[in-house]
């Protein structure tokens, strides 16, 4: 019926009712909060490109994992920053490393939280590529071995959740069968999918100090005027074993998380990544936009996308937002 027997402001006149015909909720446990932890003691370092978030030793993440806990947010997700690296990354499934020693003592201490860790090597290798390196090229198969390796190691310390965010063909059949063979099979596997090359990395690649000593990461990582591609994808993934999908970057990729969550109807996660944070950071800092009003509306686009999980630096401070609401 046309108006004015249709008037669809009548469910727009009170923020009551507003609430009541909402289609997209954003919630504290769709949250999932990223931390970076490094080698030493007591050490808390800034990463100067994305204000707000920093390096911990174990010692000092555990302080923050507490405030993370006391926010609300169920989950967060772990990447190393080892002191030593070489070229076929040891630091990533040694038994000591340093996200190895991350998760036994965050399991330890917070038992109830879940622990996801990111399994790479670019920030264990001395060339900042995702896999092994001959003659200036990146090997699938050999990294593969190495990827599977590492996620055994983290599974091994506690881990309840491994994400592969290389892009090399068959990590995720190779990883689901190596964790299996060891006794983790109920160890999920959340597959960084449909990962783009993407021009949103570069705070991160500080955070984490894995920028590419030669070259760039387009020979692995997706092409970002594709789609359909990213439908392959994540149906490679899940056949092989993936228990959830990712789509990263988020923001810019808001058609690509839709296009999969309709197509598989499987849990999928998206990653909000640096770029995306610090960009904001930046105009929030200049009084160019209300940091709280834009962070809760790029959230909630990313929900409304379909992602079930969202990665986010934002997860204290929304998680704080949404409590106030």
């Amino acid at each position: 019926m046309a108006f004015p027997a249709t008037r669809l402001r009548r469910l727009r006149v009170s923020e009551e009712m507003r609430r009541l015909v909402r289609e997209t909720h954003l919630d504290v446990s769709d949250l999932i909060y990223p931390v970076f932890v490094t080698e030493g003691k007591g050490v808390v370092i800034p990463v100067e490109a994305m204000p707000g978030v920093q390096r911990f030793s174990v010692d000092t993440l555990l302080g923050e994992i507490e405030t993370v806990v006391a926010a609300g947010i169920t989950g967060v997700i772990i990447f190393g920053v080892p002191a030593a690296k070489d070229t076929l990354a040891a630091g990533a499934w040694a038994e000591d490393g340093v996200v190895q020693k991350a998760v036994r003592q965050i399991k330890d201490r917070f038992a109830g939280l879940l622990v996801a860790t990111d399994v790479c090597l670019c920030g264990y290798t001395d060339h900042g590529h995702c896999g092994v390196v001959e003659n200036g090229r990146i090997i699938n198969d050999a990294s593969v071995e190495i990827l599977a390796r590492t996620a055994v190691s983290h599974a091994r310390a506690g881990a309840d959740i491994v994400a592969p965010s290389d892009m090399m063909d068959g990590r995720v059949g190779a990883i689901r069968s190596a964790l299996d063979r060891a006794g983790y099979q109920d160890v999920a596997v959340m597959a960084y999918s449909a990962k783009y090359a993407s021009a949103f990395y570069g705070p991160f690649r500080e955070a984490a100090d894995s920028k590419p000593q030669f070259g760039d990461r387009r020979s692995y990582q997706m092409d970002p005027h594709n789609a359909a591609e990213a439908l392959t994808e994540v149906s490679l993934d899940l056949d092989e074993g993936a228990d959830i999908v990712m789509v990263k970057p988020a923001l810019a990729y808001l058609d690509v998380i839709y296009r999969v969550k309709e197509r598989f109807g499987r849990p999928v996660a998206a990653y909000n990544v640096s770029g995306e944070y610090s960009l904001v950071k930046a105009a929030a800092a200049r009084g160019w936009v209300d940091e709280r009003a834009v962070v809760l509306e790029m959230l909630t686009s990313i929900r409304r996308a379909g992602a079930d999980i969202i990665l986010t630096y934002f997860a204290k401070d929304a998680a704080g937002w949404l409590s106030q609401e």
